[in-house]
């Protein structure tokens, strides 16, 4: 029985960082509460509202931006569209007034430090992730709701079901990997092809490109855009950005008037093995630096692992013919596949499952997409997926600070490197040869991350988060 159906569109959203699970999930669980509270018509009759934060929320919450994001959302803005270049005025004056525009329609007075509470010792039992909102009424009733933000920006109401896409008759129902085999066998289609046709039982096949185009915008002007940008990361630990100054190194420090112009000239700096492991660090480093500094990025399948995807893509773009837009669209299609899989057999949050559920599962998306865009069989992209996931088994999650920057950074470089060594693995391997399925390995990973100690699921409590000694200005 099936038990989520998943589009595209679901895997890959826009939005702006750092955090999936803890910025785009709590920013859109605050947009569903003020959906409520319009829907019982009581906006105008709220005098005040509050914010709980437990768990995961509230001991990494301010260094991800929970709190940022909570606020925008209960302001009626959305973050597909919101002016990122807006956000610290926007959140300072909330600040400063002590007012709060709840859905753009109604002002509530508003103090953070007594209306946005961090539970830093509570947890609620169903995800770590959980954030409930109380709206008191002139009545002097109360309205309450709790939510839990699951990875990858996807939001469960307290008592709902999870409901990814809008419930159809999917033409090829897939769990598992074996079952994505299963279809590709009877049918003879390629995985990004029995994707599309799912995808058509939501919505036309042009209106599925142009929304993946539009993904695809989105993607490459954050690479552009951190590939071009300088300075230091906000969030006190002063971490220098780094894609920049490795992209004018690369190019010879030449200016561009646009991202084609760009990619023409990352393409003629050569095929050699140095220069291209150089080019997919720098592609990976651009998007999470922009991630780090709330830029606009498309979860792939999380913010925290929002490079890897990029880069391998840019990687396929660059130097192995890849730019146009029919192999982009099958790459993304393929990729999102397999985060499916992951999320419907084990989880895609890394409060839930560590840095194995975000780094590793994008690193296996991106290792199937690049597989069949090379031309790999239905079998070797599956073997390739495996691949990169086996060798991010027990990834723990333990940011600085509770910041997404260190290691978080760096690790989209790691995976995006694996993911383009299992793509090369599986093509150059007869996959009847293997020895551990995909479907065996999303099991596994499941099971390590019952295993896995809470503090090392991005809690900041224990790994490099305690052994760094770092001084951050207060909040």
């Amino acid at each position: 029985m099936q038990r989520e159906q998943i589009s595209v569109f679901d895997i890959f959203k826009i939005g702006i960082g750092p955090s999936s699970s803890h910025t785009l999930g709590p920013w859109r669980a605050a947009q569903q509460f003020v959906q409520i509270l319009n829907g019982q018509n009581a906006l105008v009759d709220v005098v005040q509202i509050k914010i709980l934060l437990y768990g995961s929320l509230a001991k990494t919450g301010k260094g991800h931006g929970t709190d940022i994001a909570i606020l925008l959302g209960l302001s009626g803005h959305d973050p597909v569209t919101f002016a990122v270049d807006r956000l610290d005025a926007t959140i300072e004056d909330i600040h400063t007034t002590h007012q709060l525009n709840v859905g753009g329609m109604h002002t509530v007075s508003f103090d953070s430090d007594d209306d946005l509470l961090f539970l830093y010792t509570q947890s609620l039992p169903y995800h770590p992730n959980a954030v409930t909102f109380q709206a008191f009424l002139s009545s002097g009733k109360a309205i309450t709701e709790t939510y839990y933000s699951i990875g990858g920006g996807f939001v469960v109401k307290e008592g709902a079901e999870s409901n990814c896409s809008t419930e159809v008759d999917l033409p090829f129902p897939i769990d598992t990997a074996n079952d994505l085999l299963h279809w590709c066998r009877k049918t003879g289609l390629k995985i990004s092809e029995v994707v599309m046709e799912n995808e058509l039982a939501w919505r036309t096949e042009s209106k599925t490109r142009e929304g993946v185009m539009q993904i695809f915008r989105v993607i490459r002007e954050c690479v552009y855009r951190g590939c071009h940008t300088t300075g230091y990361l906000p969030g006190g630990l002063n971490v220098a950005r780094r894609a920049a100054g490795l992209n004018r190194r690369l190019t010879g420090d030449r200016s561009y008037h646009n991202f084609n112009e760009w990619v023409d000239a990352v393409r003629a700096t050569g095929n050699g093995f140095q220069n291209i492991l150089d080019w997919v660090s720098c592609f990976a480093l651009s998007v999470n630096e922009e991630n780090a500094s709330f830029g606009r990025v498309v979860t792939a399948p999380t913010n925290g692992a929002a490079g890897v995807i990029p880069a391998v893509l840019m990687y396929f773009i660059a130097f192995c013919d890849g730019y146009s837009d029919d192999r982009i669209l099958q790459f993304i299609l393929t990729a999102s596949e397999v985060g499916s899989i992951f999320k419907k057999g084990a989880t895609i949050s890394a409060a839930m499952g560590g840095c194995q559920a975000e780094i590793g599962v994008s690193s296996a998306m991106a290792a199937a997409a690049l597989t069949e865009c090379l031309g790999g069989s239905q079998r070797q992209v599956l073997m390739a997926a495996e691949i990169a996931m086996e060798h991010h088994l027990g990834l723990t999650c333990d940011p600085i600070g509770g910041l997404v920057q260190v290691p978080c950074i760096e690790r989209n470089t790691m995976g995006a490197i694996k993911a383009i060594t299992a793509s090369q693995l599986a093509l150059q391997t007869n996959p009847d040869n293997a020895k551990v399925s995909l479907d065996a390995v999303v099991k596994t990973m499941w099971q390590t991350a019952l295993d896995m100690n809470s503090k090392y699921k991005e809690t900041s409590d224990g790994g490099l988060a305690i052994n760094i000694p770092i001084s951050l200005p207060e909040c």
